[in-house]
């Protein structure tokens, strides 16, 4: 949260969904500085057969302004559930019930990263009229490959260090 707060210049609207860590992330990046709400889904009992390997049925959501005074229109947590749904299709390791996860947070992360690269400037959106969000946002003028992602990690990655001489490991041969 922290980060996004970083990042802004201007004052925005912010919504999460009702989990309660959001709001001392939220009061901790943004102060009073923001049109903060939450949108608290309401769940029902689902049937019997179906609650091991299913969500509860959502039947109803409701719209709580915490701070500022934020737009009830646009209280919304669509965008960033669209943008989790194409992470987990497009990544196995978001996938529930699956042993394709991420040992190490550092790999974690990193694939994070490459998916946001290839989503935002190598993937064409037809929602975009064929360019990619990168171009569509003036960010780039060209539709990157994937060869252009991994000079952008190769030129990012500290030059390794010269290694010492081989040296041999004592044996009782040698002593």
């Amino acid at each position: 949260m922290e980060d996004v707060a970083e990042r802004l210049s201007n004052r925005v609207q912010l919504t999460t969904d009702g989990h309660s860590a959001y709001l001392q992330a939220v009061e901790g990046a943004f102060g009073a500085d923001v049109d903060y709400a939450q949108l608290v889904k309401i769940y029902g009992e689902t049937p019997e057969s179906e609650k091991r390997y299913s969500p509860a049925q959502c039947v109803g959501a409701r719209k709580q302004p915490v701070e500022g005074r934020p737009d009830k229109k646009h209280v919304s947590t669509s965008y960033v559930e669209r943008q989790n749904l194409t992470m987990r299709t497009h990544m196995r390791r978001f996938t529930r019930l699956t042993n394709a996860f991420s040992k190490k947070v550092e790999n974690h992360a990193h694939a994070v990263a490459l998916h946001f690269m290839y989503y935002n400037f190598v993937k064409q959106h037809k929602s975009l009229g064929g360019v990619s969000p990168a171009m569509a946002a003036g960010v780039t003028d060209r539709l990157w490959e994937m060869s252009d992602i991994v000079e952008v990690i190769e030129a990012a990655e500290p030059t390794p260090k010269k290694r010492g001489p081989y040296k041999k490991q004592a044996t009782q041969e040698n002593i």
